[in-house]
């Protein structure tokens, strides 16, 4: 397994949730870590937790599904880092509803943020993550995005054109030596997931936010010479 320590890595959406505790994981593991989102409160709070240990921390306060904000903002935390190693691509929006109810507007954000923000985010830091010679993405899809469902429509279509977008990416990166990672979380206990309704979180039976923090870790220590190209982890009891 190979050491993190020392890389540099930004997490979008790390000032809670998964986001959160990747960055967390990472920072314990001697990561400089950088992270965003939209709540500059949340954001400071964050930092102050990554910096207890030990490691560079630094935020940028930015909607990922804004191209002009995104290129600023990155550009920001990578001068900041003085490079980026690895990017954790988790911002998200969880909003559900059926085809015929949800309205054309709502539809379109979810794919700006789900979609558009993944893709600008990484088309951004692609050049930092060429020049590392060592390059980690990790985009956050969801196994939503395997099998749509009812009421699903908007955020499955969105998670499925996510995992697309993350094979044509490792495609074209790989010679760059970037490994462009694709995986597909079923329900993890986060406060989205708890407010939405969609667990109740029960730590008995219910993934938490560490448990995919640490798969995310264990994917990413892998040898260079492999490529997890994409992985699901579901709850053992459900």
């Amino acid at each position: 397994m190979n050491s993190l320590t020392g890389k540099k890595a930004i997490v979008t959406g790390g000032s809670r949730g998964l986001g959160k505790a990747v960055a967390l994981a990472l920072a314990a593991e001697g990561v400089h870590v950088g992270i965003t989102g939209q709540n500059e409160e949340n954001l400071k709070t964050a930092v102050s937790e990554l910096r207890v240990q030990g490691v560079e921390a630094s935020y940028a306060a930015f909607n990922v599904a804004n191209e002009e904000e995104v290129q600023s903002g990155v550009s920001e935390l990578a001068d900041a880092l003085g490079g980026v190693d690895i990017l954790i691509n988790n911002a998200g929006v969880g909003q559900f509803g059926a085809v015929m109810e949800m309205s054309s507007a709502d539809f379109k954000k979810v794919f700006d943020t789900n979609l558009y923000g993944v893709y600008y985010v990484a088309k951004a830091l692609y050049p930092h993550l060429k020049t590392s010679g060592h390059g980690d993405i990790v985009n956050v899809a969801s196994t939503a995005g395997l099998k749509g469902g009812a009421g699903l429509s908007a955020y499955a279509a969105s998670k499925a054109a996510v995992i697309s977008l993350s094979q044509s990416m490792m495609a074209e990166w790989r010679k760059d030596n970037i490994r462009v990672i694709t995986l597909t979380p079923s329900t993890i206990a986060t406060d989205m997931s708890i407010q939405l309704k969609l667990t109740d979180g029960n730590p008995d039976k219910v993934l938490q936010p560490e448990d995919f923090a640490q798969w995310v870790l264990d994917i990413l220590k892998m040898n260079r010479r492999a490529l997890i190209a994409n992985g699901s982890i579901f709850s053992t009891n459900p």
